[in-house]
C-alpha cells in the first residue's frame, strides 16, 4: 500500500511540476549551451515549497530536469542545484539548504543541512585586467561523492570523496578524499579508518 501510494504522489507530482519543468527543457534545448536562467528561477520557486509536499514537488521538478535524480531521494527545503549537470540517485538524502553544483551523488549518500558542493576550486580566474572573471560553463568541475559517504553539516566540498567516508561538519574539502575515512577541519584533515 505504501509503495503504490508513494508512486501515486510521485506522479501526480511530476504532473504539478510540468508548468515548471517543459520551459526549463525548452531553455537547454534551444538556447546557447550554459544558459540557465529559466532553471533557476524554477529550481528557486521549488526550493521554497514547504512541508512533504514540497518535497515531493522538488524532487518530481529534478527528476524531470536534471541528468538524473531519483525518486526514491529526499531533497529538503531550500535546496538547491544551480546546473543541471547533477546526478542524484537512489536513496540520497539532502538536508535544508544545500547548494548543489556540477556534482553525481552516490546511492544511500547524506548531505548535511547548509552544506555546498562547488564546481571544482577553479571557477573565476584572475584576469589580465587584475579582474576575476565572470562563471563559464566551460570551466565547470563534475565533482563526485561516492555511494555511502556522509556530509556533515556546513561542509563545503570542492573535490571527490570517496565510497564509504565522512565529511565532518564544517570541514572545507579541497583535494580529494580516499574511501572509507573520516576527515575533519579547515582544509580537511585525516582523522581515522572507518571500517
Amino acid at each position: 500500500m505504501k509503495v503504490a501510494l508513494k508512486f501515486i504522489l510521485n506522479l501526480v507530482s511530476k504532473i504539478l511540476v510540468l508548468p515548471f519543468a517543459i520551459p526549463c527543457l525548452l531553455e537547454e534545448r534551444f538556447m546557447p549551451k550554459g544558459s540557465e536562467t529559466i532553471f533557476n528561477a524554477c529550481g528557486q520557486i521549488m526550493a521554497v515549497l514547504p512541508g512533504l509536499p514540497g518535497a515531493f514537488l522538488r524532487r518530481a521538478f529534478y527528476s524531470l530536469t536534471l541528468e538524473s535524480c531519483s525518486l526514491h531521494c529526499h531533497i529538503g527545503f531550500g535546496s538547491i542545484c544551480s546546473h543541471r549537470t547533477v546526478t542524484i540517485e537512489q536513496h540520497v538524502y539532502i538536508g535544508n539548504y544545500v547548494l548543489l553544483g556540477s556534482v553525481d551523488i552516490g546511492e544511500y549518500s547524506l548531505i548535511g543541512s547548509r552544506a555546498s558542493i562547488l564546481n571544482g576550486e577553479a571557477l573565476h580566474e584572475l584576469g589580465d585586467d587584475g579582474r576575476w572573471t565572470p562563471f563559464s560553463a566551460d570551466q565547470l568541475v563534475k565533482v563526485s561523492i561516492a555511494k555511502n559517504v556522509w556530509v556533515g553539516e556546513a561542509a563545503l566540498i570542492m573535490a571527490d570523496i570517496g565510497e564509504g567516508s565522512m565529511i565532518g561538519a564544517g570541514t572545507v574539502v579541497t583535494t580529494s578524499i580516499k574511501p572509507h575515512i573520516l576527515v575533519v577541519g579547515n582544509p580537511a584533515r585525516f582523522v581515522k579508518k572507518l571500517n
